[in-house]
């Protein structure tokens, strides 16, 4: 196939090379192609017809229609049956989107993946759904399910900028960016905490988003503090929420690195208490690495049928967690550690004391320090201070 540049495709038609960018971002050109940051057009294709004034009003329609959505996905699922919201709410297109949060809190995340599959041709629950899907992806380890998301919600930002389906799509790939622990992707609105241009049903999800950008900078006093107001702002619960259990998890997370134990365990049961007598075991699965083996002894001292299904999780799907870092940060620790080593290296550049590593391992401090030794001289490294380089 001939292509053409933007240039000749502008000349060619007779439009300015403005339009002809809004024309390849909205994907009105079959078959151009990006090559870095230039486009090539089929020299014979057509010119497309400029539909931006219908399209405004079509814009306008689906941010209405996703405000919509995201009212009715925001009720509380009850405390005691939380499957219960399925027949609660009217429509296939909402029950989707709780039956994919449902089996995601279960760990079926390819399940998730065919609920999002099945609102293809609903644009605002197609978006509403992405939240949950991609981060379903990234835990079955499927890349090309990844790109697609992504690659989707990115056509969403370009074509929708300044709309609620913009800063939802926003929203959806800043929850990437923090869940793989990647700061360089995260972006500014979130990191400066400009919440502006985010939904208002939006916004404690975009709190536990941000509390989980401290995280990853090691800001665990902000951490606390963000994940503690969006949970004062959203009490009194009137049932189950997806955020609300996040935060209770972020929470604890918060205070295991300010070494207060006796409250990271308080938050930690409290989340359990709401999500096990239901199978909830996503969230402790993903949990687990940061918690230096608190979730073990949680689920040991209290919910012992649930210890084998929460670290089988973690087993399965914690190292397609890592591959995901590693692709975006392009930080290839955890290829080169074992994953003992790896969680080990985490408490390190977190400052954890290794009187208390050592302890979690059931290991004496000389034998700690040899192993960090052994992991210095793995990464070509001489401390502490250039591990925190690789793994914060």
């Amino acid at each position: 196939m001939y292509y053409i540049t933007t240039s000749e495709a502008a000349e060619k038609w007779g439009i300015s090379g403005r339009s002809i960018n809004y024309h390849l971002a909205a994907g009105h050109i079959p078959n151009a192609v990006k090559k870095g940051k230039l486009w090539l057009i089929p020299a014979d294709a057509q010119r497309p017809a400029d539909n931006r004034r219908h399209e405004g009003t079509i814009q306008k329609s689906l941010s209405s229609d996703l405000h919509n959505i995201l009212v009715s996905t925001t009720i509380p699922m009850p405390h005691d049956n939380p499957d219960a919201i399925l027949d609660t709410v009217s429509g296939e297109r909402l029950r989707l989107q709780y039956e994919s949060e449902l089996a995601y809190l279960r760990g079926d995340f390819k399940r998730t993946m065919c609920c999002f599959d099945r609102t293809e041709g609903d644009e605002a629950a197609r978006l509403r759904a992405s939240l949950m899907a991609v981060a379903a992806a990234i835990s079955l380890g499927d890349y090309r399910a990844y790109t697609e998301i992504d690659s989707y919600l990115k056509r969403c930002i370009e074509a929708n900028q300044g709309s609620d389906m913009s800063a939802i799509g926003e929203l959806a790939l800043a929850s990437v960016a923090v869940s793989i622990t990647a700061p360089n992707m995260v972006p500014d609105w979130l990191k400066e905490g400009d919440f502006s241009a985010i939904p208002i049903l939006a916004k404690p999800h975009t709190l536990y988003l941000r509390s989980k950008y401290f995280l990853c900078v090691g800001r665990y006093e902000a951490m606390l503090a963000v994940a503690q107001t969006a949970l004062t702002l959203s009490a009194p619960e009137q049932g189950i929420t997806f955020t609300g259990i996040y935060l209770r998890v972020i929470c604890a997370i918060a205070c295991h690195h300010l070494e207060r134990e006796d409250a990271a365990v308080r938050w930690l049961l409290e989340a359990m208490r709401i999500c096990l007598p239901h199978g909830f075991i996503t969230p402790f699965a993903e949990a687990a690495a940061l918690l230096g083996g608190l979730v073990e002894r949680c689920l040991e001292r209290e919910f012992p049928d649930y210890y084998d299904a929460v670290i089988g999780q973690w087993k399965r799907t914690f190292k397609n967690w890592v591959a995901f870092h590693n692709e975006f940060t392009k930080d290839h620790i955890t290829f080169i550690l074992s994953l003992r080593e790896c969680h080990i290296a985490i408490l390190v550049a977190h400052r954890v004391p290794y009187a208390k590593i050592a302890k979690q391992y059931n290991i004496s401090v000389g034998r700690l320090k040899n192993i960090m030794l052994e992991i210095y001289e793995k990464l070509c490294i001489s401390g502490r201070n250039e591990l925190a380089k690789y793994i914060m």
